[in-house]
């Protein structure tokens, strides 16, 4: 008997030795007085057997034929053996006019030892790897997000720059989120600090690799700066390869949480001013000596331009009228004897992080202006000048609506919108003309 069924014999007895009354038990079970009574006179007549279901043991009037389900793993395991349930339903139905139901064919499948539940399959082995010989020689990177100042501060990322032949901490940054530029000032940092590594390890996120089929051979601006500083970058396949930087989270998220709580710092300005204090402690308990006493970190060259190199960088073709478009906005070049020769040659774009934008051509810096059609009163329309003041005043009106536009759109980064909410904030700053 089921659970179901003991308790509505429990309660039937009771009922039967006058200890409770029907219109109890039906509370008791959330059913009607009738159906109780029934009950009642099965087990007088047929006793505790008589509340077992008289479905149990016979066949679903919706099971399938046993021919079907016969031809079916019959055709799965001559032909379709190595196929998932999804993928040989398909087939089924497709070459074979079978109509079965991709679970009740994984069913069959199962019962048949063609396939295998995810639950019950064995993960594969990840076999430990041997440290490198030589600090600097190869530098694990990942961001971990998590409320570092658990209630005391927002939810912000934690930029880890680990090396795999020490298991030291050699750059540890508090930013907002994972981004090109957040990763951009932690590896200038890193670089100013200790030298340029041989290589970079870190997962495959947008940041580091272009993952979509098409641009497999492209570099993302934080590839093409390593690019231009000699330093690979080495994506890895699974969390595990990385392990060195995933175990720091870890011990990261137990002791750095603490000590941030201990000395009350609740802002990330405050928490990256204590890293290099910290990370200096944490060495001295976790770190270990290398292999190999080679250092093999790089000292930067003169012609290492970290100012330029950790930028944004793109290429856009001039016009006629020496123009061009970069995120909706025209820059106009100076026209002049040097740059009238560049109409339909491709310039450098130079973007910073604080959004400006700076247009190169073969180590020349191109003279330029901004013009930009938003906000301005269309040259066809004609205003009177008494109303002048009321046409103004909808055109900033329909100005404030787009910035609220686009600081809720997901297509913009954090750090536009950042740019855009001080943009807002000087304007609001500015006095009104009288």
């Amino acid at each position: 008997m089921s659970r179901t069924e003991l308790d509505r014999l429990d309660v039937v007895q009771r009922v039967l030795e006058r200890r409770l009354t029907q219109r109890q038990a039906a509370t008791l079970l959330g059913l009607g007085e009738r159906q109780v009574q029934r009950l009642c006179r099965t087990v007088r007549a047929h006793g505790a057997a008589g509340l077992v279901s008289k479905k149990r043991g016979r066949p679903s009037n919706r099971q399938c034929p046993q021919a079907l389900r016969q031809r079916a793993v019959a055709l799965v395991r001559e032909r379709y053996a190595d196929f998932g349930p999804t993928l040989a339903q398909e087939k089924l139905e497709e070459l074979h006019e079978l109509c079965v139901s991709v679970e009740t064919l994984r069913k069959w499948m199962i019962q048949d030892e063609l396939w295998v539940p995810r639950a019950l399959r064995q993960r594969p082995p990840h076999q430990p790897r041997r440290r490198r010989e030589c600090l600097g020689e190869l530098v694990q990177i990942d961001g971990c997000e998590h409320a570092w100042f658990e209630d005391r501060g927002p939810i912000c990322t934690l930029l880890v720059f680990v090396d795999d032949a020490t298991s030291r901490l050699q750059e540890l940054r508090f930013v907002e989120s994972e981004s090109t530029f957040s990763y951009f000032g932690a590896t200038r940092a890193y670089l100013e600090r200790h030298g340029k590594p041989v290589a970079f390890y870190s997962d495959r996120a947008s940041i580091f690799r272009v993952n979509h089929p098409s641009g497999a051979h492209e570099d993302t601006q934080f590839g093409r700066a390593l690019g231009e500083l000699n330093i690979d970058i080495i994506c890895a396949n699974s969390p595990q390869a990385k392990g060195r930087v995933e175990r720091a989270h870890l011990t990261l998220q137990d002791r750095l949480v603490k000590e941030l709580r201990l000395r009350g710092i609740s802002t990330m300005e405050d928490a990256n001013r204590f890293l290099p204090e910290f990370m200096e402690r944490h060495n001295r308990r976790f770190g270990r000596e290398p292999h190999s006493p080679q250092d093999l970190h790089r000292e930067l060259r003169d012609e290492d331009d970290l100012d330029r190199i950790f930028t944004l960088h793109d290429r856009r073709k001039l016009s006629r009228n020496l123009t061009l478009n970069y995120k909706k906005v025209i820059y106009m070049v100076k026209p002049g004897a040097d740059n009238n020769k560049l109409r339909g040659h491709h310039c450098n774009i130079f973007e910073w992080e604080d959004g400006f934008v700076e247009l190169w051509y073969e180590g020349r810096r191109l003279p330029h202006s901004i013009f930009t059609k938003e906000g301005h009163v269309q040259q066809a329309e004609i205003v009177d000048n008494k109303r002048l003041g009321v046409v103004l005043e909808k055109i900033r009106e329909q100005q404030e609506i787009r910035d609220q536009e686009r600081l809720a759109s997901p297509k913009k980064t954090l750090r536009e919108k950042r740019m855009l909410r001080e943009a807002i904030a000087r304007a609001a700053e500015v006095p009104a003309e009288p």
